[in-house]
């Protein structure tokens, strides 16, 4: 299964933004129950999803600025980018498939 990276304020353009495949981004805090329940949930879309959408993480309490820029108040968030566009945002915990139900229409 691929490792989902971290990205950071300092990053998120040039990783996210400027991406040349889509991005999902999974908005998490270590701290936080529901993130990590979702999170083997990211990591299998990431393992069937690979080399279509990249998959990447980013830590709530260390980028406050990306929170701020998306006006993100609760956690777990995910965000769909598509050339460097925002498509869809899921907040909270949901199942595998109603998040891919959620982002195989952004896919095509």
């Amino acid at each position: 299964m691929p490792d989902v990276q971290y990205v950071y304020e300092a990053d998120f353009q040039a990783e996210v933004i400027n991406a040349s495949e889509p991005v999902l981004v999974d908005v998490t805090a270590a701290w936080c129950g529901p993130c990590r329940m979702i999170e083997p949930i990211v990591r299998e879309l990431a393992a069937e999803w690979q080399g279509q959408v990249k998959v990447v993480k980013v830590d709530a309490d260390q980028n406050p600025g990306v929170l701020t820029q998306y006006g993100i108040l609760s956690i777990p968030t995910l965000m769909f980018f598509k050339g460097g566009q925002l498509t869809e945002r899921i907040t909270g915990f949901v199942s595998k498939e109603k998040l891919k139900s959620r982002i195989l229409p952004h896919l095509d």
